[in-house]
């Protein structure tokens, strides 16, 4: 069992940055693989970065990529997503997501253990 609990959300304007942190208590954080997803108000929760255990592999969905940048700092029990160049359509509530199963996982339905989330709103 693993608990997630985000922090860094808040306000930012169009083109500046944010950086979420997940940290996550329980079982050895190096277990899990993990991933960042948001869900915006009437759309369907997505990925948008996935990391492996050692942090080796990434993913990030085309409309991060180039902005987003996931890592992990396995002996801080941190996962992080640095947010630059930020846009409006970035205005969501995200979420960070942990599963034992090891790779880069896009699909929600990969994960198991999920955080309470945090607001990103990105004004212009």
């Amino acid at each position: 069992q693993v608990q997630l609990v985000e922090s860094g959300g808040g306000l930012a304007q169009a083109g500046g940055s944010l950086r979420l942190s997940c940290e996550a208590s329980g079982r050895t954080f190096s277990s899990y693989a993990m991933g960042w997803f948001r869900q915006a108000p009437g759309k369907a929760r997505e990925c948008v970065a996935a990391i492996s255990r050692g942090g080796s592999g990434t993913w990030y969905a085309d409309s991060v990529k180039g902005r987003f940048t996931i890592s992990r700092d396995n002996a801080k029990n941190t996962v992080y997503l640095q947010m630059n160049s930020l846009k409006r359509e970035d205005t969501a509530v995200y979420y960070c997501a942990a599963t034992l199963r090891d790779g880069v996982h896009a699909y929600a339905s990969g994960y198991d253990y999920w955080g309470q989330g945090t607001q990103v709103t990105v004004s212009s």
